[in-house]
């Protein structure tokens, strides 16, 4: 199985919170990890808020950033399909950022269909919204929504 993250689903391989460990065994477990362009963007962005938040800690932030260089090594990142994505915002009613993670899926679905058929692509997400409109536009899903 490949195993598609979001930033949402991402971020938890770095960062011990609710849905970790089920993240770091799909992950580890999956033929394939893969994510949009914008996810690193997206998780060095979420990982510096979570550090201005919490508790002071020397040299935090620099490894979880070498987590996430580590991670993302072995992630395929797949372009952005920018029409694609306003179409799933619309057809959805999904947030711009999701609909682009939602459209990277698809397109990342559509290259693995035309070599390998058989292949199944699972997309990893924590938000209720856009696990729903994933499994509308036919994938299977990984995660939960977090309270």
């Amino acid at each position: 199985m490949i195993v598609y993250l979001d930033t949402s689903a991402f971020v938890k391989l770095i960062i011990d919170e609710p849905g970790a460990q089920d993240v770091r065994t799909w992950f580890s477990g999956a033929r394939r990890a893969a994510s949009s362009v914008v996810t690193y963007a997206e998780a060095s962005a979420a990982l510096f808020r979570r550090e201005r938040d919490a508790e002071p800690a020397p040299k935090r932030l620099s490894a979880w950033i070498s987590e996430l260089d580590s991670r993302w090594e072995r992630t395929l990142s797949v372009p952005v399909a920018e029409r694609t994505a306003g179409q799933l915002a619309t057809a959805h009613g999904l947030r711009g950022m999701d609909a682009v993670q939602l459209a990277a899926a698809m397109t990342l679905r559509a290259g693995v269909r035309a070599t390998s058929p058989s292949s199944e692509v699972a997309f990893a997400a924590f938000d209720q919204r856009l696990l729903e409109a994933a499994e509308r536009e036919g994938f299977a899903t990984l995660g939960r929504p977090l309270a």
